[in-house]
Order: structure tokens, then sequence, then C-alpha cells
């Protein structure tokens, strides 16, 4: 006979299940789990901060369309980790939160950094529950990586008590199988009455979102639009899902284009503030196509005609099949048209010269250095904004951002995650400087495991998004909490062991990120920016589209 601690299994539990690597800070009650992996070949990253943690593990989700997880210590652990969760909630991300805790031989008892953990995530989790016995830990564990990837892909707090880790028990002969989600095909009824409202239209438009992303939409969603001239706006992760190169992808007339169009196949993305809640800037007359992985989605904001739950490729490739023969090209040049004309008045604002630095020129620097192989991060308000408007992101999974909560601080986090599982490929965080204040400390992390990750600072010395319109209502003088100092955010990765650089006019953003990545270092590229440069161009917005 053979025993086991909970750790051990844990850990065992995690290999069979394809993860790789856990993300972590460490505590003594939940020990036992780093020498299970160990013995598993998992790796163990630890940070600086237990959010970091979290936002790691929310990337490599993302990244690997499996569960991403986080192990954090009790009590004051489990709670700087809380909004590392609430993002991935928001953000549709399968990420598991392992959080230690008191024994439960003492629960109520007063036990060093112990706490109701689980009922404080129960309102931004899929599920939350604690494993009250050892034994039980291979079944539960598979509940939890169940329950975050099936239907709307989600976060779930698993509860690890000490004297549960700590326990050894008859080892389990056998993990369960791996959880895979089958994928749930659209109703007949259902595609046919998709048919009707299509075939009728004359202004067709597809919104493609995070679902198209998750359920490997991508090449169903090219071959719809090329063979019906569709025009197509990507959302969140959908981004790269179409490459934005394609002529049928746009990004800039977005609004412009719903208030004309007649039916809008909407594909997993939610009616919130990003799509003003399906009511403005919409055409109030047009029909609405809804596909969902969360029924609770459906029907929210606005009453769509046709509304279903199914899975995202599978319904692109229906309508592919069931729509050859109709082409929806004089449309299509419409918005073509329109999207130049918008693009050409933004050219205008890439070429500025200014020093300090225009947001936009900023953006067209780096426009010009990434390629498909890099992996972009957006960390940050306005310099964010600007460069979703003129980044080509060209494959799906190379753009990663906070998503809907507007969580700021996931550069760093995001970044180490994606060049621990591309070690290949080049890593680039878009940051304000006031994103790089709240986890810049793991360029520690990154440099301690040898993750050349790069981040180019755009440095207004301020809140710059919540700045310029405190600025317009109240006035410079009554403009306050919103400053900030034009930090040597470079010296600072110098310190850290990482290579930095300062840059103050535009032509040095390129050489610089070049001589950045040729350092192999982790390295900060901290670009002087124009306090006013968003307000100059008149397109300073709250939004990341």
């Amino acid at each position: 006979m053979t025993y086991a601690h909970g750790g051990e299994i844990v850990a065992r539990s995690l290999a069979a299940q394809g993860v790789s690597t856990i993300y972590t800070l460490c505590g003594g009650h939940v020990a036992p789990v780093y020498d299970g992996c160990l013995n598993h070949d998992i790796a163990v990253i630890d940070f600086r901060h237990e959010q970091a943690a979290a936002h790691a593990a929310d990337a490599h989700a993302r990244l690997t369309r499996n569960v991403g997880v986080a192990l954090v210590t009790a009590g004051p652990g489990v709670t700087d980790a809380v909004t590392g969760v609430a993002n991935a909630y928001q953000a549709r991300s399968p990420m598991i939160l392992l959080g230690g805790a008191a024994p439960l031989s003492t629960k109520g008892m007063g036990a060093l950094q112990e706490m109701p953990q689980v009922e404080m995530f129960r309102t931004f989790t899929k599920a939350a529950f604690t494993i009250e016995r050892t034994e039980d830990i291979p079944e539960r564990l598979a509940e939890a990586y169940r329950h975050a990837l099936s239907g709307r892909p989600g976060p779930v707090f698993v509860e690890l008590p000490f004297d549960v880790l700590f326990n050894a028990v008859d080892s389990p002969e056998r993990m369960p199988d791996r959880v895979a989600i089958e994928p749930v095909p659209p109703p007949v009824d259902a595609v046919q009455a998709m048919f009707d409202l299509l075939r009728s239209a004359k202004r067709p438009l597809i919104i493609a979102g995070t679902q198209v992303y998750w359920n490997d939409g991508g090449d169903a969603l090219r071959e719809l639009t090329d063979a019906t001239a569709i025009p197509v706006f990507t959302n969140g992760a959908g981004r790269g899902t179409l490459s934005m190169a394609h002529p049928h992808c746009f990004k800039a007339t977005r609004g412009k284009a719903l208030r004309a169009a007649d039916v809008v196949l909407l594909i997993g993305t939610p009616l919130d503030f990003r799509l003003k809640y399906g009511r403005e800037d919409w055409n109030p007359d047009c029909k609405l196509i809804q596909i969902e992985n969360d029924a609770a989605e459906l029907n929210h904001n606005r009453q769509a005609d046709v509304a279903l739950v199914a899975d995202a490729r599978l319904v692109l490739e229906a309508l592919a099949e069931g729509l050859q023969g109709i082409r929806f090209q004089p449309w299509l040049d419409q918005v073509a048209d329109w999207e130049q004309a918008r693009n050409d008045k933004q050219k205008v604002w890439e070429a500025l010269d200014d020093a300090p630095v225009n947001h936009f020129r900023f953006a067209a620097e780096v426009e010009h250095f990434i390629d498909e192989d890099t992996i972009v991060i957006g960390d940050g308000g306005d310099i964010v904004s600007a460069c979703a408007k003129v980044l080509t992101i060209i494959r799906p999974g190379q753009w990663l951002d906070p998503g809907p909560l507007g969580c700021l601080g996931v550069g760093a986090p995001f970044a180490v995650a994606a060049q621990h599982l591309y070690p290949n490929r080049r890593v680039l965080i878009l940051s304000g400087d006031g994103s790089f204040g709240l986890n810049g400390f793991e360029f520690d992390t990154a440099a301690r495991f040898g993750l050349p990750i790069v981040a180019i600072v755009g440095n207004d010395a301020g809140w710059g998004q919540i700045r310029g319109p405190q600025v317009q209502m109240v006035g410079v003088d009554r403009a306050i909490a919103t400053s900030l100092a034009p930090t040597r955010y470079d010296r600072v990765v110098e310190a850290l062991g990482g290579y930095g650089e300062r840059v103050e006019g535009p032509d040095g953003i390129l050489p610089a990120l070049e001589r950045a990545f040729a350092s192999g270092k982790p390295a900060c590229v901290n670009v002087m920016l124009d306090p006013a440069g968003m307000s100059k161009t008149g397109a300073s917005s709250p939004y990341i589209v």
C-alpha cells in the first residue's frame, strides 16, 4: 500500500488536466502542493504579489484554452488575489484559484489567517467550495475544471484547508479523465431563422467576440466573410480571429456601421458598454442574431430576433454553407470607404513629430515594430485606446487586455505567463505609467525566471484618461489626484535586473525597442508622452474597444 499527502494528489490532478504551470506566492498553508508539483514536472512561478499570480493564471488560461491555476496561502494571500479572479470572471477566463485555509479541526476557533473565504468568492466565480476530505481531492478538482470550462468559461475558487493538504491517504489508482467540453450544435430551427434574416438583409454586420476565440472559430469566420462579403468587427479576445489585415475586417467605424446595419450577427460578446448596451449607436430597426455560450446574456439589454446558446464555430460553418451564392459587396464597399476616410484622418495624428510624443505617433511606431509572432498586452488607459485603433492584430491570442472589468496592472503578470508559454515569441506590454506602478515589481519575477518581456511605457506623468476629462470639467487648478511624477521606470527595471531606456522623441522609439529585445533581459522603454496628446486629436475615450 502506498500513501500520498493532499498536495501530491492536487498536483497529480493538475497534471492529468494538462496543467503545466502554477502561479503562486508561497505560504505555509499550501506548501505540500509545491512538493507535489516537483514530482509531476509542473513548473512553479512565484510572484511578488498574489494579484499578479492570479492575473498570470488568467493569461495562461486564455493562451492555452485550458484552465490556468494560481495557488495562494490563506487569509491575505486569498484576499490579495480577489481582483485577479474578478477580472477573469468578467473576461470569461477559466482560471482556478487554489486557496489555503486554516485547519478544519480548529475551524471557528480563531486560527492564523482564518476567515470566511468561500463566501467572499461566490458572487464572482462560477463555483466556490471547500474540499473537506483528502480522499475527495480528485473528484472535487475535476468538478472545478468542469465548472470553469463549460458554457461560459470562468473562474472557480477551491479552498484547501491545512489539514486536508498535509493529511496522507491511500494513493489514488488513477485520476478522473481530463475535462474536455463538447461543442453545442445550433438547433436546426434557429439556423433556419438566421438564414431567413440574412438572406433578406441588405446591410448585415458580424461582431465577433471572445467566444469565437474560445470555440476556435477563426477559420470558419474567415470562410463566411470570404464567401458573403459581410463586414466583420472583432471585440475582446475575438481580435485576431479574423486578421485585421483581411480586407473584410474593420475597427474604426463600428459605430457608423451599426447605425446603418439592418441585421447584426453578434457572436459571444455581451451587449455591455463597449457596444453601447445595444441601444445608442444602433439602427433601432435592425434585427439582432445573438449567439452565446451563456444563456443569461441572451436578450440582455436588447431583445434579439434570434437568440441561441451554441458553439460559435459550428454556427459560422452552418452559415457559410447555407448562404452560398449570397454576397453583400456594395455594403462591404461602403463600410470600406468609411473606414478609409477614418484611417486617413488618423494617419495625420500618427505622423505627428511632437516631442513629448503624441499617443498616436507612439502607436504608429509600435505598429512598425510588431509582427505576427509578437504577443501584445494592453495595460493602460489612453495609450492602449490609441494603440487599439492603430495596431494590426493578425493571429488569435496575439492580443491580451484586461477585458470589460478594465483592471489595470495586468501587463507584467500576463507577459510573464505568455513568455513562459511561448519562449520563442516576443512579448510586448503597452503600458501606461499609472498602470506600470500597480505590478511593475513583477519585473523582478521576470528577471528571476529569465523571461525577457518588454514594456513600452507611455509616460505622461499622470492618470491621463481621468485627468483629461477632469481638466475639461473643472480646470487645471482643480484637477486633483490624477498627476504623477515623470518617473524613470526604465531605471526601476534596471535596478530589478533588467534593461531600460528613456525616449523623448518619436524617432527614438523603434531603435529603443530593438535594443530592448536584443538585450535578452526583461526591459522597459520609457517614452515621454504629451499630457495633452489625446485631447489634441479629439480621440480620448474611456473605452478600450
